[in-house]
């Protein structure tokens, strides 16, 4: 039996899901490694290209689906507060 973890989606409020609890680690702390403290941030594509040499191959290989993971986890990270999100064109994530 896979372990799960329930993430939220800050653009969804009280939408939950559950994902691979493993998966979710990893990419949490490769999100967590490349995002700056910096309150000006970091694009999206920004962040998949920094994520890509933190990742583990065994999970991730080649890449494989690290978009959709990284986008899980940074919507997950922003609803608990962990992260936040610039106003800005084109937005930007930062940790707080």
């Amino acid at each position: 039996m896979i372990d799960k973890v329930v993430v939220e989606n800050i653009n969804v409020p009280g939408c939950t899901s559950q994902v691979n609890k493993i998966k979710y680690s990893a990419m949490k702390e490769a999100l967590l490694a490349v995002l700056p403290i910096d309150i000006s941030g970091i694009t999206q594509k920004e962040m998949l290209v920094l994520i890509q040499p933190h990742l583990l191959q065994d999970l991730f290989p080649e890449g494989a689906k690290s978009g959709w993971w990284m986008k899980t986890v940074q919507l997950d990270l922003e609803a608990k507060g962990v992260t936040k999100r610039n106003n800005s064109k084109p937005l930007t994530w930062y940790r707080l």
